[in-house]
């Protein structure tokens, strides 16, 4: 993976914590050393880890499906509350692996107790969608104490099926946190593009809680479709759908107005190519991603263009 990535042409990558990249209950300091020995071999940089999936269960209505997802030790018996403790401290755990690896960010997902009420009917009091927010609160305050203690950061992917997936569900959940200061987002256009969500102004808004960008592309159709924004039960990549991923560049988020705003907002980290696109040859995809956000990005100008014209 580490050659693949070197010849596409990154700097470096974000390692997830599924399959072999990082396992969390394995890093001691000397696998994370280990790790970091065989990115320096290949001149690659690491920027981040990330645990999507243990963190979705933290807050998740635990079923069948989050056994496929999980590693043993956090299903355990499948108990859902059991599972949902686990999952918190494997979050917690995965902090202290973060900083072993020398990093200050864990990007994820959180999980979320009132996404299935997302469309209102029957009709459901506020204090329902207020308890989920409150739930949310109390399952990753814990946590993020504990990153705070350690000087790591959790980047909320927003995106659907999360306690955060719009801009005003975004806020909530700062509200919910008291505002802690380990706790920001993963900026994510894609899962922003299609919902029809001000995915730029995203980025004015949240300016000091984008601990992380993932660069990814997204289409949508401009006319009327048999499937709508909800995905109507068929898979990706299906020719019926209203919207899908798309390899950077070939779908329709304005990646240019993007890097002027993280820009504009002083945003000096990593652009991490996310790359889901059903149709396409996937090493091909990487190599042309890695092409496309290296002419989408430049640095900011330090002098305004009028003052270039005035005398002394």
């Amino acid at each position: 993976m580490c050659q693949k990535a070197k010849d596409f042409g990154y700097d470096g990558v974000e390692l997830c914590c599924w399959g072999d990249h990082i396992e969390v209950e394995k890093a001691d300091q000397a696998y994370c050393d280990e790790r970091k020995a065989l990115l320096k071999k290949y001149d690659l940089q690491l920027f981040a880890i990330s645990n999507h999936l243990v963190g979705q269960c933290v807050c998740d209505n635990i079923d069948e499906r989050h056994k496929n997802i999980l590693p043993p030790h956090v299903w355990g018996d499948g108990d859902p509350e059991g599972v949902r403790q686990r999952a918190a401290q494997e979050m917690i755990q995965t902090g202290k692996v973060a900083k072993q690896l020398g990093l200050d960010t864990v990007v994820g997902f959180t999980g979320s107790s009132i996404w299935h009420l997302l469309y209102a009917f029957p009709p459901l009091p506020q204090t329902m969608i207020d308890k989920g927010f409150e739930d949310f609160a109390k399952r990753w305050k814990p946590i993020l104490d504990e990153y705070q203690k350690m000087g790591v950061k959790f980047a909320l992917e927003v995106h659907p099926t999360e306690i955060a997936f719009d801009i005003e569900s975004a806020r909530r959940a700062l509200e919910a946190l008291d505002y802690h200061p380990a706790f920001g987002f993963n900026y994510d256009p894609s899962h922003l593009g299609y919902q029809h969500v001000d995915y730029v102004r995203f980025i004015y808004e949240f300016a000091d809680r984008i601990f992380h960008v993932h660069m990814k592309d997204v289409h949508w159709s401009d006319v009327p479709t048999t499937v709508g924004v909800f995905g109507g039960h068929v898979p990706f990549g299906d020719h019926r759908r209203y919207w899908d991923f798309r390899s950077i560049g070939r779908g329709k988020i304005d990646f240019e107005n993007i890097i002027r705003a993280l820009n504009t907002i002083k945003y000096n980290g990593p652009l991490s190519v996310e790359w889901e696109d059903s149709g396409m040859d996937r090493e091909a995809g990487a190599a042309e991603s890695c092409e496309f956000v290296r002419y989408s990005d430049f640095a900011p100008s330090d002098i305004a263009f009028d003052d270039a014209m005035q005398k002394e």
